[in-house]
């Protein structure tokens, strides 16, 4: 039986504090059909509505998005489904106001009217298109750096082919869960994040575990966009496989996997272990 492979995006959403840079994670719903339980970063399919007029989007046109994503279309969808995705899971929008000034929800106010703006893109009655047009608002895709890339093993009931982008909270958004597909949210410290999944405290999948990593050496959350948007492109996709029971990179067959370090209950309740 083939399996689709749907487009997907996901953000790491960092902001800076004494010890250095944090992530916004976020705890999916148990009875979510995938990776439910799981921490993730704010994150989801790439839709239809997502192809919006790129007069809307700063810093990011067609033609480069795709060059960056090594694709010959949709390259621009991924970087807008990551914006509506945090927007939608975070409650933070990557956005400028007409006057080309980054959003703030600093007042009751505005706190308030996107809350309902959240709100009625999530039961549906708004698209993410008619939100951008509505308040006339721009997509701060200069914000935006392609952090990674990662394909669902072959195997799986879902597969998604999933583009990571790393991006810093603006100053005056909070984040915050959505309170229905995810449960739970936490700042912390990348590596705490790992840590956390070690003990067995957060349930973590590989991508994440390896993102996490990914920039939990920067002493800064510009230091982990500014690397990420240097690095060489078009970007390695990770294809992981089910070895032995355990999710691995390919090339790490004969790796003495050991004890699971890190692992995740299936829907069967079968043990598995993502290892960095």
């Amino acid at each position: 039986m083939t399996i689709e492979i749907r487009p997907a995006a996901t953000i790491l959403l960092l902001r800076d504090a004494s010890a250095g840079p944090e992530v916004f994670m976020v705890r999916r719903n148990r009875n979510s059909a995938f990776v439910g339980g799981a921490y993730v970063f704010p994150g989801g399919r790439v839709d239809p509505t997502d192809t919006i007029d790129p007069r809307r989007c700063v810093g990011l046109d067609p033609d480069t998005a795709d060059q960056r994503l090594g694709l010959s279309g949709q390259g621009l969808s991924f970087h807008v489904a990551a914006v509506r995705e945090c927007f939608e899971e975070a409650g933070v929008l990557l956005a400028y106001d007409r006057h080309g000034t980054l959003l703030d929800f600093g007042t009751p106010d505005a706190d308030a009217h996107y809350r309902s703006l959240r709100d009625r893109l999530n039961a549906g009655t708004l698209s993410f298109a008619e939100l951008i047009e509505q308040e006339d608002l721009f997509l701060a895709l200069d914000r935006l750096a392609y952090l990674s890339h990662w394909i669902t093993p072959m195997g799986e009931p879902r597969r998604f082919d999933t583009r990571f982008f790393v991006a810093e909270a603006p100053a005056h958004q909070v984040a915050a869960h959505d309170d229905w597909e995810l449960t739970e949210s936490d700042w912390v410290a990348p590596s705490e994040a790992i840590e956390r999944a070690r003990k067995r405290e957060w349930q973590v999948i590989l991508p994440t575990v390896a993102n996490l990593q990914s920039v939990a050496a920067h002493r800064s959350a510009a230091d982990a966009v500014r690397w990420a948007r240097n690095q060489a492109l078009p970007l390695t996709a990770f294809l992981p496989k089910v070895y032995q029971g355990r999710l691995v990179l390919p090339g790490d067959d004969d790796y003495d996997l050991g004890e699971p370090d890190i692992s995740l209950l299936d829907r069967e309740g079968r043990e598995r272990a993502f290892l960095p």
